[in-house]
């Protein structure tokens, strides 16, 4: 069981897992920018509110902003939105995270919303069996199981980004075209300079002219 001090942010598992550089500057050292992604984003979750209205109903609970955790993984955040569906005599959650582009290629996302279904599951005594995502740029949903497999993985996840943030310093940049120049910190990351020596960098750039 962690402390309340020992907590870490869901969205630390994410950020994790698109780069540890990245999220060893956000949740260790405290740094943010937003870039033209990142403000796209904060739209998104701002609409989420709009579901409360339209997802509610009978059978259907909606609530937003919600804030969870979880003692077991060091775990706290708030959900975009929960569902609460009626099953029977029971109130079943459902979580649903809001994201402005598409589905990725790799977990990160799944890791995430896997890990609100594990808070939830902590605090309410219940199985959490599916949740999904509303993607901007499709928008649609794509629902997602929480099978063992990706139970693991958020597990084991959450155990490396608590060992990284302990880490007395970041990692050395790992420059890459396509990551570093669509993340919102790459200026105080400064990837093409910090990764390599100053000569090496400098040697670069009169090459290129």
């Amino acid at each position: 069981m962690y402390s309340e001090d020992d907590f870490i942010q869901l969205s630390a598992l994410q950020h994790y897992l698109f780069c540890e550089r990245q999220c060893y500057l956000i949740h260790r050292e405290m740094i943010w920018q937003d870039n033209l992604f990142t403000a796209e984003g904060n739209v998104m979750h701002e609409r989420a509110d709009e579901q409360k209205l339209s997802r509610s109903g009978p059978d259907i609970k909606t609530e937003t902003a919600l804030y969870i955790c979880s003692r077991t993984l060091g775990l706290a955040g708030k959900a975009d939105v929960v569902e609460f569906h009626k099953e029977g005599n029971s109130w079943i959650p459902f979580p649903v995270e809001y994201k402005r582009g598409k589905p990725k290629e790799n977990r990160c996302d799944e890791v995430q919303l896997c890990a609100q279904a594990l808070c939830l599951e902590e605090m309410l005594s219940v199985s959490v069996k599916q949740g999904a995502f509303f993607y901007g740029k499709t928008r649609r949903r794509v629902y997602v199981d929480f099978d063992d497999i990706l139970r693991d993985l958020t597990k084991d996840i959450c155990e490396k980004v608590h060992l990284l943030l302990k880490q007395e310093k970041a990692s050395a940049p790992i420059y890459s075209k396509e990551k570093c120049d669509a993340c919102s910190l790459k200026a105080c990351c400064i990837p093409q300079i910090c990764g390599k020596s100053a000569i090496k960098y400098i040697d670069e750039i009169m090459g290129e002219k």
